[in-house]
């Protein structure tokens, strides 16, 4: 199965397609939305209770969100879906996420959260 790349380049992040590049969003929204250029790995008290072999060496390790977003790959469904999302805000909301960007941030919150696939 085809895995397809995110691409930064000049401030803005594309999914690179079998069609051609596929607007995502800025990069200054995604490090708006996740809260800075930086993640800091962390695991609540309910994952170690919960998850008793749970490896968590990797607590407090700062990962740089950016380079997170490059090293993610895509499945063809998840570029398909983001393609049918509208890249521009509805014009009603006053600052909110596109329906794509926030679909893909949703995305990178969890491999942040959960680590890449």
């Amino acid at each position: 199965m085809r895995r397809y790349d995110t691409i930064v380049e000049d401030e803005t992040v594309y999914i690179d397609t079998s069609d051609g590049r596929l607007e995502v969003g800025t990069v200054d929204r995604v490090i708006d939305v996740v809260g800075g250029h930086a993640w800091t790995i962390d695991y609540s008290e309910w994952d170690h209770t919960q998850y008793d072999d749970l490896d968590t060496s990797d607590q407090g390790l700062v990962v740089d969100v950016v380079d997170m977003m490059r090293a993610m790959t895509h499945s063809e469904s998840f570029v398909e879906t983001l393609r049918a999302h509208p890249a521009e805000s509805p014009a009603d909301t006053d600052g909110a996420l596109s329906p794509r960007l926030g679909l893909f941030v949703g995305k990178l919150l969890e491999n942040l959260e959960n680590g890449l696939d």
